[in-house]
């Protein structure tokens, strides 16, 4: 019988070659929402999936490095994500967070972890090579957790990424350094080191070059034959082959994949190439994780684990301690500094760049470079775990509350605002300009140090504690507007509102109908959807540019909204199946008689 399946596998059986993608999608499936449901976060799943089926797991994987080298692509198909939301414009503002704060940290974690590894017995080149290595912090792991928290583009986020923008781009020299130490590297001459100098620089020049003149009018022409497929294609062919460029230059795959999406970030393709990227980029980032998984060599790891375990609480420690200590040289609070610190702490991806380069050039050997390897993998491993272990002792970040006051007792107001996003600021309008006096609290210090720069009076304080809403004259005011943008928080603030003020009239913005239901439950007195009477408005000029007379549009628009309240109504009450019937507007006679009674 073992003859048969040997040969049925040699043969080619069609139905077996499956088996690695179903074992992959299989243990990600499986693992990933297990981790995620216990608030360990999917790289941690991912990782323990890839160990899990890898070569010291059920066997079913035994070539890790030839995973790494695919699931590379989703790391340079997410820098090319980042890339398309980082207009030319929007990059250049972050210069002096990316040249200088970046620049410093990645010189100054450097050159300690050398001395760290020094230390250890490591000789000069094998700890410069060590502690710069494990310096490039995970671009994808801590982009997943910032993705994750919802911070990528909040300030913080935004310098995170720039610190993470200019470790990529230190790989390029480090390699370059790692070469020069070689033993054989007297026999490169000066010249063929200007030629490799001017390949690269010639291939930068030739993507933007590209980017700006050529790939517009490439997706034009693609958009104008409407092949939707034909447009995957053109967006996978412009990240793979500006990665394929910056590689066959000496340079990284994923700067290529980044600056290629720079150049597109003003394009008016933009949406519809990270709309087709996304796919393939979530599965193949996913894909990186387990490949990194599957690499963590165990027995090296059970043959060295004093000096790894060394390794890696030394380098994480002195690391996160110098990357807190810059942040706050660099104006950040504490909060923040913190926050950067657990997540930095880590080595990345690009130290396995940089440990093959140098175990090639032979600057460190095999077993260095696995015990390097390990090192780096169980740091990107604790990452997650040290960023979980930071939120439960401080769940909020300490704010920057410099040039914002803090509620205080006794303020005053005919009408009190809760929340002064875009919503409440429109809402303040009609208010201020009849001269209705009015009190504004938020809890987010950046809005409102740009509110006081157009004239507006903002409190600091949250709405879902009942102290706050004491001292901000809840109590006194005649009518209160929940302006919040999260439909949970205000469906808090009104049940609490009502518990501690149960006289107060509360108005209060809704989501989306299922929050509107919440709220109507909760007690509000008023309560509109934020999108219900634009959106029905937008509608109405369709059809006024589609050439609907006018009173056949008002007509359409009054029974639409006549069937929404009676199915607003409906739902309230729990009657699921007619609110159903009145939304898709083909109610049997008797039904549509009973409701109108």
């Amino acid at each position: 019988m073992s003859v048969a399946v040997e040969a049925a596998v040699g043969h080619g059986g069609e139905g077996l070659a499956l088996a690695p993608t179903v074992a992959l999608l299989a243990a990600a499936v499986i693992a990933v929402p297990l981790f995620r449901r216990v608030g360990l976060g999917s790289v941690l799943g991912y990782l323990a999936a890839g160990l899990a089926i890898g070569p010291f797991g059920m066997g079913l994987f035994t070539d890790a490095e030839a995973i790494l080298h695919v699931a590379e692509l989703g790391v340079v198909m997410f820098l090319f994500v980042i890339g398309l939301e980082m207009q030319p414009l929007r990059l250049w503002s972050l210069r002096s967070e990316i040249f200088g704060l970046g620049a410093t940290q990645v010189a100054a974690c450097g050159l300690l972890l050398t001395g760290v590894a020094m230390l250890m017995g490591f000789s000069a080149p094998v700890a410069f090579v060590a502690a710069f290595g494990f310096v490039l912090t995970s671009t994808a792991v801590v982009m997943q957790i910032l993705d994750e928290r919802a911070e990528t583009n909040l300030p913080t986020g935004q310098r995170a990424v720039s610190v993470l923008l200019l470790e990529d781009l230190a790989i390029v020299p480090l390699l370059a350094i790692v070469a020069f130490m070689a033993p054989a590297g007297a026999s490169v001459t000066w010249s063929e080191r200007l030629i490799e100098i001017g390949i690269a620089v010639g291939a930068i020049v030739g993507i933007v070059v590209a980017g700006r003149y050529l790939l517009n009018p490439l997706f034009r022409v693609l958009a104008a034959a409407r092949a939707r497929e034909v447009m995957t294609a053109a967006a996978l062919l412009v990240v793979l082959g500006a990665a394929y460029v910056m590689q066959l230059s000496g340079l990284s795959m994923a700067m290529g994949a980044f600056l290629a999406g720079v150049l597109l970030s003003e394009s008016v393709f933009r949406h519809q190439l990270e709309a087709d990227i996304e796919p393939f980029r979530g599965i193949l980032l996913g894909l990186f994780f387990m490949g990194v998984g599957m690499a963590l060599q165990l027995d090296v790891v059970a043959a060295h684990w004093p000096l790894i375990a060394l390794l890696v609480l030394a380098f994480m420690v002195v690391k996160s301690l110098a990357v807190y200590g810059i942040a706050r040289a660099f104006k950040a609070d504490h909060g923040e500094a913190l926050t950067r610190a657990a997540m930095f702490a880590q080595g990345g991806e690009f130290a396995f760049v940089l440990y093959s380069g140098a175990a090639d050039v032979g600057v460190i050997d095999a077993q260095t470079r696995a015990q390097l390897t390990a090192a780096v993998i169980i740091s990107m491993a604790l990452t997650p775990l040290l960023v979980l272990l930071l939120r439960a002792i401080a769940p909020k970040a300490e704010e920057n509350m410099d040039g914002v006051e803090r509620v205080q007792e006794g303020l005053t107001g005919s009408a009190l605002i809760i929340g002064f996003g875009r919503f409440g600021q429109v809402v303040s309008q009609p208010l201020l300009a009849r001269g209705v006096e009015v009190a504004i609290i938020d809890n987010d210090t950046e809005m409102i140090r740009a509110a006081a720069d157009f004239g507006f009076k903002v409190y600091y304080g949250d709405g879902t504690r009942a102290d706050i809403l004491h001292a901000a004259g809840a109590g006194r005011a005649r009518i209160i507007l929940v302006c919040v943008d999260k439909g949970e928080q205000a469906v808090r603030i009104v049940k609490l509102i009502k518990e501690e003020f149960p006289l107060a009239n509360v108005f209060a913005r809704a989501f989306d109908r299922g929050t509107t239901i919440e709220l109507v439950h909760a007690g509000v007195d008023y309560q509109i959807r934020e999108t219900l009477r634009s959106a029905n408005e937008m509608g109405a000029a369709a059809l006024n540019f589609l050439g609907v007379q006018e009173e056949e549009v008002q007509e359409i628009a009054d029974d639409l909204k006549r069937r929404d309240e009676e199915r607003l109504s409906l739902q309230l009450t729990g009657d699921i199946y007619s609110g159903r019937q009145l939304l898709l507007g083909n109610i049997p006679r008797a039904e549509e008689e009973r409701v109108g009674d």
